[in-house]
C-alpha cells in the first residue's frame, strides 16, 4: 500500500527542553492618558500616568445614558476612542470589574505569570481572569492580594485554551481606590527546534489554490492588475465577492458610497453599507514605479438612524485558505495613512465581510510615514480566512468624521515548514515525565497491516519510561502546532481489548488518558484521504495493573442549609423603586450569601466527563445558580473559579431528582467542587440535599451500575461545605449527617428607607421583597 502522507521537511536541530519564562505581553499605563480598553461599564481614570480604581462608590456614564437625581461630579474619564465619561458619587457600594490587559497572545495549554506594579489605600483581595471567551469556561480565575504600598505583585494560570486572552480585574464591591502603573505577562517556555517558514502570497505564477479554475496570481506587491472576472459587475456591485473566487483575491476593501447593495442580502433589510470588491491599485505618491494599495475612508458619519460603525469601511488581506485554532501565521505588509490613528482589526471567514472573531492582531497605529508589520499570530478561531482591518475606527478625537486614505503595499502570509503524517508524545503525570512535542514519535506503516500505522510509546523493561498520557497530532515541528492538530478518540480507553477500537476526530489540544502507566502499542487505522478522521486502539505491553471498576457509591447524608434572610440587591432596590431612600452605608445583598458546597476528592481536569446525582427539595420553592470552585490555599474546596457549573437548580417543596452529565471545561481545570448559591431569594429557606452520587462517566460501565472512579466518600459529609449569613466556609466534619446554622433570620419588616420595624408599624413597608401597606 502507497504511504498515506509525505515529509514536507526534515528538521534535524533540536535545542532540548530549557523552559524559561519568556515575556509575551506589557503595558505601561503612563503611556496612555485614557482607558485603552473595552469597556465594561466601569472605566479607571488616569492620574499622572498611572491607572486608578476608585473604588465601588462610583460609577461612569457617557453624557446620555445620565439620568435625572445622578450625582455627577465632573468630566473625568475617557476610553481609547476619546469618549468622555461623567463620574458618579453613589449612595452605596456597586460592583465593578475593568480589563487590565488585552490581546496577550498566549498558546493551547500554556502557563503564565503575570506581574503588576500596584498599590491600594487598604489591603485588598481581588479576583482577575485570564479570558480567551465569554462562554462557560473559558476563563481562568485566580485571588490577587494588594497591599498598600507600591510594589510587584505576582500570580499564575496554567492549562490556558485559547491563543489569545484578556485580563479582567473584579475588585466587586470593594471600596478601596486601586492604582496600576504597568503589566507584564511571562510564559513558561522552552526551547524548541528553529522554524522555518513558507510565503504563500507569492507572484511566480505557480497555482496556490489546487483545483480551482481561474487560479490568479497572488499579487501581495500590487504590481499586477486584477483580472477582469474579478471586476464583474451585476449593476453597481461585485458579484464574485461571495463565492469559490474569493481567495483567490488576496486585497479586498469596502468603503460607503462605493459598490453599494442594490438588493436583499441574507434575507435582511439593506442598510446602505457597501459590498466588498477588489481593492483598488495606485502608483505610490513620490515613487510613481511602485504600486500599493488604497482605500479612500471619505464617508465616515451616519449613514442611517444608527452611528457609523467601526467596520462601515475596511479592509482584508485574504489569505489562500484557512486555519484552525492554535495555528500559527506570519503576517506582514507595509502601511501608512493619510493622518495618524489607530484602527481595530478583527479575523473573518473565507468570503471577505464573513465575520469570526474580533481580537484579530489587535489595533494598528497608522502614521503618515511607510511602517513594516512583520509578527508571528497564532490563531485562535478554526475557519480563520482573512484579516480585516476596520478603518472608520481611524477617525480620532482631533480629527472627528475627517476623511483618511489607507495605504497598503507587500502584503505576505506565510506558514511553517511541518512534518506532517501521525505522531504521539507522551507523558507521566505521576512521575512528572514531561511532553517532548519535537521528538514525537512517527506512526509507521504495520508490515502485518498495510492500511495501519502503529507507534509505541515507552521503552519495555524500563519503568521511568511508563507514560500514562498520550497526544497524537497530525504535524510535528512545533509546539503550538502540534497541539493544535490533535486526535480526539470518542470513547474511553480500555485495557487489552483488540476490539476497543474507538471512532477519533480532529479536536485542538486533545489529551487521552490511559488506564494505567506502562508501555503502550497504538494502531490507528485513518481514513484514506483525511488522516484526522479514523479509528484507534490502545494495547499494553507492559505496566502497572489497571484499575478495576468499583460500585457506584451513594451518600445518604442529609445536608439541612438554613440559609438566612439577605440584604436587598441593587437590582431589588431598583426594581422596587427605593434606591434612593437607602441608609447610607446599606450594604447590598447577593446571592452567595449562603452557599452549599459538593466537594470532589481530587481535582478534577479539563474534559474529564462526571456524573451529579442527587435527591432535593425546600422550604420555599427557590433557584440556586452554582458556580465552580477550585482548592484554595487554606485548603479549603472553596476558592471561586467559574460563574457557571451545572447551572440552575430549582428547588420546590417536594422532593426531586436531579441528574446532569458535568464535562470540566478548559477554564475550569483543577476545579474540585460545584457550589449553589443559596441567597437567590431574599427570604430566609431551609434547603435539604441527601443520597448525593459524583463519579467518572462511562456508559457500559453504568449500565451495570458501575464506575472506574467515584468522586466523593460513600458515607460521612466530609464532602459537603456550607456558608451562611457571608460567613466563612465551614466543612460538615466526619460523621454530621445535618448541618444547621446557628444563626436564621425572620421574616423580616422593613419601612421605607430600609430600616427593620416590628408588625406595629404604621404605613407602607417592605415584607418578602413586596411593598405593602400595614395598618
Amino acid at each position: 500500500m502507497k504511504k498515506l502522507f509525505t515529509l514536507l521537511a526534515f528538521l534535524t536541530c533540536f535545542l532540548g527542553a530549557k523552559a524559561e519564562w519568556v515575556e509575551v505581553y506589557s503595558i505601561d499605563y503612563s503611556t496612555h492618558t485614557g482607558f485603552p480598553f473595552y469597556v465594561m461599564g466601569y472605566v479607571p481614570e488616569w492620574v499622572d500616568g498611572v491607572m486608578t480604581d476608585y473604588g465601588a462608590m462610583y460609577t461612569y456614564k457617557t453624557e446620555g445614558d445620565v439620568k435625572d437625581g445622578d450625582n455627577v461630579i465632573g468630566d473625568v474619564s475617557t476610553d481609547n476612542n476619546g469618549t468622555v465619561y461623567k463620574k458618579i458619587q453613589l449612595e452605596s457600594a456597586g460592583w465593578h470589574q475593568y480589563f487590565i490587559a488585552d490581546h496577550i497572545p498566549t498558546n493551547l495549554d500554556g502557563s503564565y505569570k503575570v506581574t503588576a506594579m500596584v498599590k491600594a489605600s487598604e489591603a485588598v483581595t481581588i479576583n482577575v481572569n485570564m479570558g480567551w471567551g465569554w462562554g462557560n469556561g473559558e476563563q481562568a480565575g485566580t485571588s490577587v492580594s494588594i497591599g498598600t504600598e507600591w510594589a510587584e505583585v505576582e500570580w499564575e494560570y496554567s492549562g490556558i485554551a485559547g491563543n489569545s486572552c484578556n485580563l479582567v480585574a473584579q475588585p466587586g464591591g470593594s471600596t478601596a481606590t486601586i492604582e496600576w502603573k504597568w503589566v507584564k505577562v511571562t510564559e513558561d517556555q522552552r526551547e524548541q527546534r528553529p522554524v522555518s517558514w513558507k510565503e504563500w502570497l507569492t507572484d511566480d505564477g505557480q497555482p496556490i489554490i489546487p483545483d480551482v479554475e481561474h487560479t490568479n496570481k497572488w499579487m501581495g506587491d500590487a504590481e499586477t492588475a486584477w483580472p477582469a472576472w474579478s471586476l464583474e459587475k451585476d449593476g453597481e456591485t461585485n458579484i464574485n465577492w461571495r463565492t469559490d473566487r474569493a481567495p483567490e483575491i488576496c486585497a479586498w476593501a469596502t468603503t460607503m458610497g462605493k459598490n453599494n447593495d442594490a438588493g436583499p442580502r441574507d434575507g435582511s433589510e439593506l442598510d446602505g453599507r457597501a459590498r466588498p470588491y477588489p481593492a483598488d491599485i495606485e502608483p505610490e505618491a513620490g515613487n510613481a514605479s511602485n504600486h500599493v494599495f488604497a482605500v479612500h475612508v471619505d464617508q465616515i458619519e451616519k449613514i442611517d438612524d444608527d452611528a457609523s460603525i467601526q467596520w462601515s469601511n475596511q479592509f482584508w488581506i485574504q489569505a489562500p485558505r484557512s486555519f484552525k485554532a492554535g495555528e500559527q501565521v506570519r503576517i506582514k505588509f507595509r502601511y501608512k495613512a493619510g493622518y495618524t490613528c489607530s484602527v481595530a482589526t478583527q479575523w473573518h471567514k473565507m468570503n471577505p465581510s464573513d465575520y469570526l472573531n474580533w481580537t484579530g492582531v489587535g489595533s494598528i497605529d497608522f502614521t503618515e510615514e511607510w511602517q513594516e508589520y512583520d509578527k508571528v499570530v497564532t490563531l485562535d478561531t478554526d475557519g480563520t480566512w482573512s484579516l480585516a482591518f476596520n478603518l472608520t475606527s481611524g477617525s480620532t478625537t482631533e480629527k472627528p468624521q475627517e476623511p483618511n486614505i489607507f495605504y497598503f503595499d507587500d502584503l505576505s502570509w506565510e506558514t511553517m515548514v511541518l512534518d506532517e503524517g501521525l505522531f504521539v508524545a507522551s507523558c507521566n503525570k505521576t512521575t512528572g515525565v514531561q511532553y517532548d512535542y519535537d521528538n514525537a514519535i512517527e506512526f509507521v506503516e504495520d508490515p502485518t497491516e498495510p492500511e495501519l500505522f502503529i507507534a509505541t510509546v515507552g521503552t519495555a523493561g524500563k519503568q521511568d519510561t511508563w507514560v500514562n498520557e498520550v497526544m497524537i497530532s497530525t504535524v510535528r515541528g512545533n509546539d503550538a502546532s502540534f497541539k493544535a492538530n490533535t486526535l480526539k478518540p470518542a470513547g474511553t480507553i480500555k485495557t487489552n481489548d483488540p476490539d476497543n477500537w474507538q471512532d477519533y476526530t480532529s479536536g485542538s489540544l486533545a489529551k487521552i488518558t490511559l488506564p494505567a502507566a506502562g508501555v503502550w502499542k497504538i494502531s490507528i487505522a485513518p481514513e484514506p484521504d483525511d488522516p484526522s478522521k479514523g479509528q484507534v486502539l490502545f494495547m499494553q505491553v507492559e505496566g502497572e495493573t489497571p484499575k478495576e471498576p468499583v460500585e457506584i457509591v451513594t451518600n445518604e447524608t442529609e445536608s439541612v442549609i438554613n440559609g438566612t434572610e439577605r440584604n436587598y440587591t441593587e437590582n431589588e432596590t431598583k426594581a422596587e423603586g427605593f434606591a434612593e431612600e437607602l441608609p447610607e452605608g446599606y450594604v447590598f445583598g447577593q446571592p452567595w450569601d449562603n452557599q452549599f458546597w459538593i466537594a470532589a476528592n481530587r481535582d478534577l481536569e479539563t474534559d474529564e466527563v462526571t456524573v451529579i446525582k442527587f435527591q432535593y427539595k425546600a422550604t420555599k420553592a427557590a433557584k440556586t445558580s452554582t458556580q465552580a470552585h477550585k482548592v484554595g490555599d487554606d485548603g479549603k474546596p472553596c476558592t471561586y473559579l467559574n460563574w457557571q457549573a451545572i447551572g440552575d437548580v430549582n428547588f420546590t417543596e417536594e422532593w426531586q431528582d436531579f441528574e446532569t452529565e458535568f464535562k470540566v471545561p478548559a477554564g475550569d481545570n483543577g476545579m474540585r467542587s460545584i457550589v449553589f448559591n443559596m441567597a437567590e431569594i431574599k427570604e430566609a429557606n431551609d434547603y435539604y440535599i441527601k443520597n448525593v452520587q459524583w463519579y467518572v462517566k462511562d456508559e457500559e460501565l453504568e449500565a451495570q451500575g458501575k464506575t472506574m472512579e467515584n468522586l466523593i466518600n460513600a458515607t460521612g459529609a466530609d464532602n459537603f461545605w456550607i456558608k451562611v449569613n457571608k460567613g466563612n466556609p465551614e466543612s460538615a466534619g466526619t460523621g454530621i449527617s445535618t448541618v444547621v446554622s446557628s444563626k436564621k433570620a425572620s421574616s423580616a419588616i422593613y419601612n421605607i428607607a430600609g430600616q427593620k420595624v416590628d408588625k406595629n408599624y404604621k404605613g407602607l413597608v417592605i415584607k418578602n421583597g413586596k411593598k405593602m401597606i400595614q395598618d
